[in-house]
């Protein structure tokens, strides 16, 4: 099974190479438009070149929503969504698919995600894709309300699960919590030993990203 791995960041992207050496691993950049035109012209790329992918991955490092996700744990989305992609009203925000266009949700393959976070001993849960990272009570509060099930925050899974859909790859969302979702505390993120749960968390997918090519949604 041809597999790749989308991360922000080189430091991410060297953690999943070191834990799997057997997928190809991009480093789209930082943000979803970054993750979904870099996601977008691998997945072009590879198909042009008769070599198309059967599984894109989107991973790295996030916030976790307390209790869900310590830090130091692992998420598996069971849901990526677009956590501020939408309108502000009066009366709070309205998701862009509530709006009557757009879609903010994109759901992983069930079993194999489930799967997956069985293995990693992970979370298995919504992963938030914003575009500012959380850093108020208030800011926490209102995703916390919206999106009660969310384990984790990121900036990057719903621009790569996109681009999958448009190619008609199954995407999954992994990630490794470096910090609390709450008020802004750099001094508390933990982020080597987030890569090393990325990298411990890579090395045990081997068997799983081995099988056969997975069923296109």
């Amino acid at each position: 099974m041809r597999v790749l791995v989308v991360t922000a960041v080189t430091a991410e992207a060297d953690a999943v190479s070191d834990g799997l050496d057997t997928v190809d691993v991009l480093a789209a950049g930082v943000g979803p438009a970054a993750a979904a035109s870099g996601t977008a012209r691998a997945l072009a790329l590879a198909s042009a070149a008769s070599t198309p992918y059967d599984l894109v991955v989107s991973a790295g490092i996030g916030g976790g929503f307390q209790p869900l996700a310590p830090v130091g744990s692992l998420v598996v989305a069971d849901a990526i969504v677009a956590a501020d992609l939408g309108a502000e009203t009066p009366e709070g925000f309205v998701p862009v698919d509530e709006l009557g266009f757009g879609r903010t949700v994109h759901h992983p393959p069930a079993e194999p995600a489930a799967r997956i976070a069985g293995l990693l001993g992970a979370a298995l849960a919504p992963v938030l894709t914003v575009s500012t990272v959380t850093g108020s009570a208030s800011r926490t509060a209102e995703l916390t309300a919206r999106h009660p099930r969310a384990a984790a925050e990121a900036m990057e899974g719903f621009g790569v699960a996109e681009a999958a859909a448009a190619c008609s790859v199954p995407v999954l969302e992994i990630r490794a919590v470096s910090n609390a979702v709450g008020p802004r505390d750099r001094s508390a993120w933990r982020i080597g030993p987030a890569l090393d749960a990325l990298r411990y968390g890579f090395q045990q997918l081997s068997p799983v990203f081995e099988e056969s090519p997975w069923q296109t949604p």
